[in-house]
């Protein structure tokens, strides 16, 4: 478990200085679709909290300065996660390469789908998603706009290294029309039947 969590601090960090850098990872021959702009307003909230509670707790913890000082560091160290977590989901888009899909989430979802295992694809906004067997939802926003159906499941690991085989994933991209359009033509997924139930 340690250890998953240094990787994911690490890959955190290192996104970090991709975002100054105005670079993005694993894009390679492929193109990039982003899908980090839905949850930049919450994120901006969280660093505005922990600015503010950092804030706070010095004044309150005036007459024991080592252990503001311990507090300062630790509100340092969240808030630079904070911003971490964002500059990872803007510089680790989707990327739709020759043969495969990579469906990505920050720096801790990073799942790998092959073009042919796409049974369908379709361009569906949802914002309540329920934890079932076999569905990967990856929310941004507590919105998806993106519905796989996979013909085989694909092995996603969680964050902590366990094994989940899906056969469903939802996800948001922000050009969600592109992104589906350029599926289908990479793939020549079919459209499915309009759900019935809407």
């Amino acid at each position: 478990m340690m250890l998953a969590l240094v990787r994911h601090e690490l890959r955190v960090l290192a996104s970090l200085g991709l975002w100054v850098a105005r670079r993005r990872h694993g894009i390679g021959d492929g193109t990039g679709f982003g899908y980090a702009r839905g949850q930049g307003a919450m994120m901006m909230g969280f660093g505005f909290v922990i600015v503010i509670e950092s804030i706070t707790m010095s004044v309150l913890l005036r007459n024991h300065p080592a252990v503001q000082r311990a507090w300062f560091m630790v509100d340092v160290y969240t808030l630079v996660l904070v911003v971490g977590m964002h500059a990872a989901s803007v510089v680790r888009p989707h990327v739709l390469g020759a043969g495969f899909l990579r469906v990505r989430h920050a720096a801790h979802v990073d799942l790998r789908i092959p073009l042919e295992k796409i049974a369908h694809v379709r361009r569906e906004s949802r914002h309540t998603h329920e934890r079932a067997e076999g569905e990967l939802n990856l929310a941004v926003g507590a919105q998806t706009t993106i519905t796989l159906e996979l013909a085989e499941p694909v092995a996603h690991f969680t964050f902590l290294g366990r094994r989940r085989d899906v056969r469903l994933v939802r996800f948001h991209a922000e050009d969600a029309d592109s992104l589906v359009s350029a599926l289908r033509q990479a793939r020549n997924v079919p459209s499915p039947l309009p759900d019935p139930t809407g």
